[in-house]
């Protein structure tokens, strides 16, 4: 019997844990998070890592698995991954893995881009200029130079953005332009899922999310996490509008503000990635008995 690797993706806060939880018991396997921060020891709060009561007893994979002091790019997860799944499917038949980061989901499922060398004095250029303007001209120029990637990308996320602008710069190319054509090959079969939730319910749960975050410590997380607030999982929705409070920018209200409008925004660009970027079958967050039945032995795609 062939494997089975279970995609099971959707925007933040719609209930990704809770399905992979029960589906997990369900089908006698384990989860393989695909979350770029989640696997940082010492990220938790501000992360909305799943407590040892949330995974109630399932054993993930990718959770607290790094430090960070280090930095696990898209290639070292889907390297790592890989390997990860050769071990797991001496045991399981099927395998779960779920998350927010399209990004490290299309590294694992279909490989990389295929993209030329880039001058590294492109990058050196644009990293000044966010030091000295800002990321606001940047997401500009990249809007201008490849408007698909920017409709559906994080644009919040420093990284992304200086690196679809030095291909574009590069290359002359939109970053877009280099998606991979053809899926790289795997040694298991793939089903594809995708989470969503009505809109003002799914809001209304990132409200509460970001509610309970604060008072179970988020602003003390972000003060000790300071010293590495340029790490690349720090540059991000959760953690940039607390070091802003921090900075004097503007005050507790604002920030809560920004917190929770800006993880909607959020939500709202991983919907789009994962409309755009593969052929993903959506559900509900309970969809759990339909969802098993596409890994059942008469249903594998």
């Amino acid at each position: 019997m062939k494997k089975t690797l279970l995609v099971i993706a959707g925007p933040t806060a719609v209930g990704k844990t809770d399905l992979c939880v029960r589906l997990a018991k369900k089908l006698q396997t384990d989860v393989v998070s695909a979350d770029s921060r989640q696997l940082y020891r010492e990220l938790n709060i501000g992360t909305a890592k799943p407590t040892p009561v949330e995974m109630d007893g399932v054993r993930h994979h990718f959770i607290d698995s790094h430090s960070i002091q280090e930095v696990v790019s898209a290639g070292r997860y889907e390297r790592e991954c890989l390997a990860l799944l050769d071990r797991l499917f001496i045991q399981h038949d099927v395998v779960i893995l779920t998350g927010g980061t399209g990004l490290y989901i299309d590294a694992l499922c279909f490989g990389l881009d295929d993209i030329p060398p880039i001058d590294a004095t492109i990058r050196d250029r644009l990293m000044a200029r966010v030091a000295a303007e800002g990321l606001e001209p940047l997401q500009a120029e990249l809007r201008e130079l490849d408007p698909i990637y920017a409709a559906e990308a994080d644009l919040q996320n420093t990284q992304r953005v200086v690196r679809a602008l030095e291909v574009c710069l590069g290359t002359g190319q939109p970053f877009s332009s280099f998606r991979r054509q053809q899926a790289a090959p795997r040694p298991f079969e793939i089903v594809l899922c995708a989470l969503d939730r009505p809109r003002e319910e799914l809001y209304a749960r990132i409200d509460a999310r970001m509610d309970a975050m604060l008072a179970a410590g988020l602003v003390d997380e972000a003060r000790n996490l300071l010293p590495y607030r340029d790490h690349l999982a720090l540059r991000t929705v959760g953690y940039q509008e607390v070091f802003g409070y921090f900075d004097g920018a503007y005050d507790y209200d604002e920030m809560v503000f920004l917190l929770k409008r800006n993880t909607r925004r959020y939500a709202k660009r991983q919907l789009t990635w994962f409309r755009h970027r593969a052929n993903y079958q959506w559900f509900a967050p309970g969809d759990v008995d339909k969802i098993a039945s596409l890994v059942s032995s008469g249903s594998r795609q």
